[in-house]
């Protein structure tokens, strides 16, 4: 099996070339692009299994370029930016991303996350593993094989959400605050405010619910967060 390959989009060289370095040191094979415009066109030609985004480009920034990425793949998305307002953050994750960086950040918790989103998105290649799993009305969740069918089709999930959906599928019927959300679904490690699972619950009924408006698989619970029927 090959190493995964991840793929670096920085207009800062010093950077660019310092976050490679400790990413091959780990084993990972690494391309670099210097603007959204190469990025897209990269990811399109080598199918990398992570994208390390930086939001301030040329040409393109990397908001722009996650959304158009967004249009025909779900690659995990670590957004890199000096920015630190909440509403970036939100955006980021709003538009499609999976995770944000804040700069600066330690080489540490940089590796520590890369591992993270690629353990979550599981392996590219191989035999398709059988639908099992637990059901839950028409849903149908498999976390040994990290996939998940509604209606008997299958939903095509980024990491974050699988895992969201994972959790709350194994504690159906409870009522869930958001703290117990981020950390049952991403662990207690995760960094992250609570308007944070507001932004994926919003994407996961987009996904398996009739009507995302009015839901009957992912329901709010006024004053607590939130409660999965099925």
């Amino acid at each position: 099996m090959s190493l995964p390959t991840v793929l670096i989009v920085e207009d800062e060289e010093n950077l660019a070339e310092a976050l490679s370095f400790n990413l091959m040191r780990q084993g990972y094979q690494v391309v670099i692009e210097r603007d959204g415009h190469s990025a897209l066109k990269r990811v399109e030609s080598d199918d990398p299994q992570l994208v390390i985004l930086d939001i301030m480009l040329p040409g393109l920034d990397g908001f722009e370029v996650c959304r158009r990425l967004r249009t025909y793949s779900n690659v995990p998305v670590m957004m890199l930016t000096a920015r630190a307002e909440e509403v970036d953050r939100v955006l980021g994750l709003e538009i499609g991303a999976d995770d944000y960086l804040t700069k600066p950040f330690s080489l540490r918790e940089f590796e520590a996350r890369v591992r993270a989103l690629l353990r979550r998105a599981g392996p590219q290649n191989g035999p398709a593993p059988s639908p099992d799993g637990v059901v839950a009305g028409n849903v149908r969740v498999s976390e040994s094989a990290r996939r998940v069918w509604r209606d008997g089709t299958e939903l095509s999930l980024r990491p974050r959400e699988f895992d969201l959906l994972a959790f709350l599928v194994r504690n159906r019927g409870l009522a869930l605050s958001r703290r117990q959300i981020l950390d049952g679904a991403w662990g207690s490690d995760f960094v992250g405010d609570e308007r944070t699972v507001d932004v994926h619950v919003r994407a996961l009924r987009e996904a398996i619910e009739d009507d995302a408006a009015h839901p009957t698989r992912i329901v709010t619970v006024r004053g607590v967060g939130y409660r999965f029927e099925g």
